[in-house]
């Protein structure tokens, strides 16, 4: 029992029981894989207890409660519950995956220095910019690898407006993303509670929204002194455009990989997605293997926190959903007028949530399964938009999301500071700016 304690206990297990997850959830074609996968996630989550974060551990326990009282009163939700947790337990696996494959490029130091270079604004957009693609793939590895190095900068040059600039487009970039990228955790989860919503009609509405958000934060900075030199870390001069093609190239091909395979096979978004980044893992570790001559899976026993909070969220979704529309009734609707009011509601619940601590993906959960069920067909887009830029602005402007935590880490910049002293009025311009835009697509056609 005491192993089970240690956070950095039985991690070859772990890992293998989360390979294991991500496998089985990729079997459609083998019947129960769905129960399969979510004993293998839950398995290893249980094993890597020591190190789970306490929001972790209250989903976790959430969820045998909540499957105990589905046993006994809506059986028929356990089966919709185990589908979301394989589908989006194998999605989280395989992103990580991707993260820590490609993490190993020797293009993304290059990449990474090559945001630093140039005069302010330049500078600024193209750190906002840049963390916002790296963002695609690398999820939280996009932060650690731009946040550490402007933590150097901090170190050696000291606080400046330059650092806190920085700082500013490193959040506000890995806020973006959940708004657009096809390969998001939060587009994912949203087509998944929202199955008559289309990704391409989510992701086509989202892009200018994103766009949008970094472009309006060049407005919200600091006015940095005149410098003659730019250059703001040793060897920044390398040239960045072949790393900077090759690695749009690769994130091009898994993204039109993805949408292949949902529009012309038929497969969920979630299957689709999982699949493109798992073909970009193989090959990039086949590529490896011809490069160093050697090759070697990445450990995924830390992924079980992601797997508890973000998978476990989509089976506790899948129950409140069966659970709400069983309470409501199948014909239970609203007024008409008040579902453009609740979508202008949805972003502000989402950063009012993270404010207190709230973890956007438990908000998108509750949102996704009891709004989703009773919301009218044409207003879905209004619904799903809502979710998605909720969910970007709560992580880009709240002091208690993994982003912002882990820039404090590594820049000694407070999270608390950074989103209550330099982003609350740019998040609520975003928030008032994207309430309109959800109520104006929630209006009866």
């Amino acid at each position: 029992m005491r192993a089970l304690l240690r956070p950095d206990n039985l991690t070859g297990p772990r890992s293998l029981l989360t390979y294991l997850a991500m496998g089985a959830g990729i079997a459609t074609f083998v019947p129960g894989h769905t129960v399969a996968a979510t004993v293998f996630a839950c398995l290893a989550i249980v094993l890597g207890w020591g190190n789970l974060r306490l929001v972790g551990r209250v989903i976790f326990s959430l969820i045998i409660l909540l499957s105990v009282a589905a046993l006994a009163f809506e059986p028929s939700a356990l089966p919709r519950a185990a589908g979301n947790m394989a589908r989006i337990g194998a999605l989280i696996i395989t992103v990580m995956l991707l993260s820590a494959v490609m993490a190993q490029s020797r293009d993304l130091k290059i990449i990474a220095r090559s945001l630093f270079a140039g005069k302010s604004l330049v500078r600024y957009m193209g750190m906002t910019v840049g963390t916002a693609l790296l963002s695609i793939p690398l999820n939280f590895g996009a932060v650690g690898v731009v946040a550490t190095m402007v933590g150097v900068q901090v170190k050696e040059k000291g606080d400046s407006a330059l650092g806190r600039n920085a700082a500013r487009a490193v959040v506000r970039g890995f806020g973006a993303s959940p708004m657009a990228s096809p390969l998001s955790i939060a587009i994912v989860m949203t087509v998944t509670f929202l199955p008559g919503l289309s990704s391409w009609k989510l992701i086509g509405v989202g892009l200018p929204v994103a766009v949008l958000f970094l472009v309006a934060g060049a407005y919200a900075r600091e006015q940095e002194p005149a410098r003659d030199d730019v250059a703001v870390l040793p060897e920044d001069h390398q040239p960045a455009l072949l790393p900077w093609l090759r690695f749009v190239a690769i994130i091009a091909l898994i993204c039109a990989s993805a949408f292949t395979l949902n529009s012309q096979a038929g497969l969920v978004y979630a299957q689709a997605v999982t699949l493109s980044c798992l073909a970009a893992v193989i090959l990039g570790l086949a590529y490896r293997r011809l490069v160093d001559g050697i090759v070697a899976l990445p450990t995924l026993a830390p992924v079980n926190n992601e797997l508890a909070i973000m998978g476990g969220s989509s089976f506790l979704g899948g129950i409140i959903g069966v659970f709400a529309l069983a309470l409501l009734g199948m014909d239970f609707s609203l007024p008409a007028w008040a579902y453009p009011v609740m979508a202008a509601a949805v972003p502000w619940l989402f950063f009012a949530g993270g404010a207190v601590g709230v973890n956007p993906i438990i908000s998108g959960t509750l949102a996704g399964s009891i709004l989703g069920p009773i919301w009218p067909e044409y207003g879905l887009l209004g619904l799903g938009l809502g979710m998605t830029t909720g969910w970007g602005i709560t992580i880009a402007g709240t002091p208690y999301s993994a982003n912002s935590l882990l820039l404090e880490r590594c820049t000694g910049y407070s999270a608390q500071h950074a989103a209550w002293q330099w982003n609350l009025k740019y998040s609520l311009s975003a928030l008032a700016l994207s309430s309109l835009l959800c109520a104006a697509l929630t209006l009866p056609i």
